[in-house]
């Protein structure tokens, strides 16, 4: 089949890549010339563990391609993505749609017989209603059926996540376009997968409640892990002897700094503005983004209390910048709000991410490494925040001769107390 990609951000190129993989033909549409000549020329512009064999090997084949001019790609087209940015808006939370709205116009224009227009974008719900009305007023004639097929991509395991869901959700009343997305999607069968078919608000909604039920998770083993520091028990052990529950599941039960990159953020609070303009609110997902905010900033607290309360004058080393390992997405990570929250208390931060070369625009006044060692050398505290694998097996022995004190502050559990301590650390973690 003929697919046409708007947008090659981190939705739009995972997905055209992995479509073309599939074995169909795929144009990569984006109005950023510079981000098309990147592509074009081999270049990958976001970090994602496989993507730059992926893309060169289906450009290689002829089945991917890059372009700024989406005339011929959407009307040879069967199905067109919508794959652009929903951002959070300034001010209120709600989701933009401003970009969405502006693809929808330009494919309104371009369509060439039957078309299935699907928002792969994560969208409030309703907001395939209002792409349906855009048809209707730029193109009565057009014959299109506009249909939500969320993604549910983790950054840094994207590729295995769209080639191997859990599920595929579509949301379509539409047997025309039923038939199409069946075929797209027909790799898929070998491995079983479930399709579930909806209606189109319902699949909106789908992705929305997910994200907000993980961003809870995640919240609720925080809050568990305070518990446990309070009262002497081990975050870990309980997130294991909850998890084991079948009703509960052991993913998303690792405490930590709190939730960041671009979905579950902006996602809840978009979820959240939906659900007070249908006079539904909810209340979970509220407390759920209220705490979370609040978490980070206690990250900063449990770090100045490792300093016995005076960091003035003092260095800090951070070991990761993104929001999480495996990627280069530096959208509501946690180490935004630690780090300011540090150097207002008088700290010099020195810090170290492979990936998160974003943060030198995003973090000023952070004196920028080029590997752990170099941001121990000299450091009173040095706090993990990010748990890339290099920071699993550091070199411990000269982490502590290289700091001016062997202070470790552990966000993300990656080492055992007792060896730490064993080794002459004072070591504080998450929960335990």
């Amino acid at each position: 089949m003929r697919v046409a990609m708007i947008g090659t951000g981190y939705v739009g190129l995972v997905s055209g890549a992995c479509f073309a993989d599939f074995g169909h033909t795929v144009t990569c549409i984006d109005k950023d010339a510079s981000k098309i000549e990147q592509l074009e020329a081999g270049g990958i512009p976001i970090y994602e563990p496989g993507l730059d064999q992926l893309v060169a090997s289906n450009v290689k084949a002829g089945r991917l391609f890059f372009d700024t001019d989406a005339r011929q790609a959407i009307a040879e087209a069967d199905a067109v993505f919508i794959g652009v940015g929903t951002p959070s808006r300034r001010g209120d939370g709600y989701a933009d749609l401003s970009y969405v709205y502006a693809a929808a116009e330009e494919i309104a224009t371009l369509v060439d017989g039957f078309t299935v227009v699907v928002t792969k974008s994560t969208v409030p719900v309703g907001t395939g209603d209002e792409i349906e009305k855009i048809f209707k007023r730029v193109r009565p004639d057009a014959d299109v059926a506009v249909v939500s097929n969320p993604e549910f991509l983790r950054e840094g395991a994207a590729i295995e996540d769209f080639k191997r869901p859990d599920r595929v959700v579509v949301g379509t009343q539409d047997e025309r376009a039923q038939a199409v997305m069946r075929e797209l999607y027909r790799p898929l069968y070998l491995n079983e997968t479930p399709i579930l078919f909806t209606s189109r608000r319902t699949s909106e909604l789908i992705k929305y409640a997910a994200n907000a039920f993980l961003a809870l998770k995640i919240t609720y083993i925080n809050e568990m892990a305070d518990l446990c520091e309070a009262v002497g028990a081990d975050v870990q052990q309980v997130a294991r002897g909850i998890g084991l529950d079948g009703r509960i599941g052991g993913k998303f039960l690792n405490a930590g700094p709190g939730y960041g990159g671009s979905c579950f953020p902006k996602d809840t609070l978009a979820l959240v503005r939906t659900a007070r303009d249908a006079g539904a609110p909810v209340e979970l997902v509220e407390t759920t983004v209220k705490v979370n905010d609040e978490r980070k900033r206690a990250m900063a607290r449990k770090v100045l209390k490792a300093v016995d309360g005076d960091l003035d004058g003092k260095t800090v080393g951070v070991l990761g910048l993104t929001f999480k390992p495996n990627t280069d997405d530096m959208r509501d990570a946690p180490s935004l709000a630690i780090i300011p929250a540090l150097q207002d208390k008088g700290a010099r931060v020195q810090a170290f991410d492979p990936e998160g070369h974003e943060a030198v625009k995003m973090l000023p006044g952070v004196d920028f490494k080029d590997d752990p060692y170099a941001v121990a050398e000299g450091a009173d505290v040095l706090v993990i925040i990010t748990e890339w694998d290099q920071f699993r097996a550091l070199d411990l022995d000269r982490i502590k001769l290289l700091m001016k004190k062997p202070v470790l502050v552990d966000l993300r559990n990656i080492y055992k107390p007792a060896d730490m301590t064993a080794r002459g650390f004072d070591y504080s973690s998450v929960g335990r």
